[in-house]
C-alpha cells in the first residue's frame, strides 16, 4: 500500500500533541476559536520555519498549493493569512514558550553523553544574548536607538547538548546582567559568561546557590592578591591567584575570596583573565570552559541564518515572541530527529533536506536514504577515468 503520510506529518510525530494541548489549556488558547486552532497555528509557523517561507502570503500560497495534503499533515482547513495574522497577535505566546520547554526536556537527555573534551563530571551552561534588529516604523514599541528598534534574545544553553534551557525575550535596552535575576541555578553545575555579566552582587548569589561560575574579568578590577600558585607558562597560563575585592562596593557585594586566572592564547595573540569561585579545577580546564562558550555564539548564528527570526510575520510583541519560540521549537525538533533517526548529518543539512520534501509521501527515513544515494551518484560521476580498457 502506498505511503499516505506526508513527511511533515511524520516530523510532527516526534512531538507530543498531548503535551501541546496541556499548554493550550493552561492559557485557554482555543477559547472561542472557530478557525485555525493553536495547533494549526503552530503547524503553519513551523512549516514556515522548516520551508524557509518569508511572509504570511508566502505561507498561505504554499499551503494552498498542497491543499490535498493538508488534512494528512494536521490541518483541518486552508490557512488564510488574515486568520493567521490575527492568531499571531492574540494567542498567548506563553503557549509556545511552554511547549518549547517540553521539547527541550525531551531533547537534553539524548545529548547527555556528548563530550566537551574536558575532564569534568558536571553540567556546563553558557549564558549570553543576541540582539535582533527591528524596523522602528513597524515596531515602535521596540525603540532601541534614534532610528532603530530591537529585541534581545537572552539565552542559556547546555553546552553538552547545544540545546537552550533558558530563553528570555526582552526589549533591546535591557542590560544583559539583569537576566541573572530570572535564571534558576543548578547546584554543582558551571555557568560560563562573558564580562558583560560582571555584577558582584549577582555573582555572590550564584556562589551562595552552590553553583560554579567562570566569567571573563574587566580590566579595571580592584583587588588584592592573597595567594599565587605556580603555573606552566608554556601552556599559555600566566598566573593563578586567590584574590579578594578591594573596591568600595565590590568588597561588600562579594565578601568571599575569588580565583583569578590569566591565560594567553597564542593562536589569536590575546590575553584573557578569568574569575571563578572554583578553587579545585585545574587552571587550563577553566580556560577550556571559557573556550567552549563559543557554542552559544554558533547557536545564535545558526538560528539567525537558518530560521525565521529576523523577519517577522506580525508587529506586536506577542507576535514576535510567538515566532521566536516556535523557531526554538523547530531547532529542538531537528535536534530530536537527528538523535531519534541516528543521523550523522549536521542540523543545517537535515533542515535543508526536509525543507524540500515536506509534502512528499514517503517514510522520512527514505528521504535521507535517497539523499545518500544522490550524493553517492554525484561523487561517482565526478571521478576522473584514469584508464580505459
Amino acid at each position: 500500500m502506498a505511503h499516505q503520510q506526508t513527511v511533515l506529518s511524520q516530523i510532527l510525530q516526534f512531538v507530543s500533541y498531548d503535551d501541546f494541548y496541556i499548554c493550550v489549556r493552561r492559557y485557554n488558547g482555543n477559547k472561542g476559536i472557530r478557525r485555525l486552532s493553536c495547533w494549526e497555528q503552530f503547524l503553519a509557523i513551523s512549516f514556515a520555519q522548516l520551508a524557509h517561507r518569508e511572509s504570511l502570503r508566502d505561507i498561505e500560497v504554499c499551503l494552498t498549493a498542497h491543499r490535498k495534503d493538508l488534512y494528512r499533515s494536521g490541518f483541518r482547513s486552508l490557512v488564510k493569512r488574515s486568520t493567521l495574522a490575527d492568531a499571531n497577535e492574540t494567542r498567548d505566546w506563553r503557549i509556545y514558550a511552554d511547549f518549547a520547554q517540553s521539547l527541550i526536556k525531551k531533547a537534553r537527555p539524548m545529548y547527555a553523553d556528548s563530550d566537551l573534551g574536558l575532564d569534568l563530571d558536571a553540567t556546563v551552561y553558557a549564558l549570553d544574548s543576541t540582539t535582533i534588529d527591528l524596523c522602528l516604523s513597524l515596531f515602535p514599541w521596540a525603540s532601541f536607538r534614534r532610528a532603530k528598534g530591537a529585541v534581545k534574545l537572552h539565552t542559556m544553553i547546555d553546552l553538552q547538548a547545544a540545546i537552550p534551557v533558558f530563553i528570555d525575550v526582552t526589549h533591546g535596552k535591557v542590560h544583559d546582567v539583569t537576566v541573572l535575576d530570572h535564571v534558576v541555578f543548578q547546584p554543582g553545575s558551571y555557568l560560563v559568561m562573558d564580562r558583560g555579566y560582571i555584577d558582584f552582587q549577582r555573582l555572590y548569589q550564584i556562589h551562595q546557590a552552590m553553583t560554579y561560575f567562570v566569567v571573563r574579568s574587566k580590566d579595571n578590577l580592584q583587588f588584592r592578591r592573597q595567594v599565587s600558585r605556580a603555573v606552566d607558562k608554556a601552556s599559555g597560563l600566566r598566573s593563578d591567584q586567590t584574590i579578594v575585592m578591594t573596591g568600595p562596593k565590590t568588597s561588600t557585594l562579594y565578601p568571599a575570596p575569588l580565583r583569578r586566572i590569566s591565560y594567553y592564547s597564542k593562536d589569536i595573540d590575546k590575553r584573557f583573565v578569568f574569575l571563578t569561585n572554583d578553587f579545585n579545577l585545574p587552571p587550563l580546564t577553566v580556560a577550556g570552559l571559557y573556550r567552549q562558550r563559543w557554542q552559544i555564539e554558533l547557536f545564535f548564528k545558526w538560528i539567525k541564518q537558518h530560521l525565521k527570526i529576523k523577519r517577522f510575520f506580525g508587529t506586536s510583541p506577542n507576535a514576535v515572541k510567538t515566532q521566536i519560540w516556535i523557531a526554538v521549537s523547530a531547532y529542538v525538533l531537528i535536534a530530536i530527529i537527528k538523535k531519534q533517526l541516528k543521523l550523522e548529518y549536521s542540523l543545517y543539512t537535515i533542515l535543508q533536506i526536509l525543507s524540500t520534501t515536506l509534502f512528499e509521501k514517503m517514510p522520512v527515513q527514505r528521504v535521507f536514504q535517497r539523499y545518500d544515494e544522490s550524493v553517492g551518484t554525484i561523487e561517482i560521476s565526478n571521478q576522473l577515468i584514469l584508464f580505459e580498457i
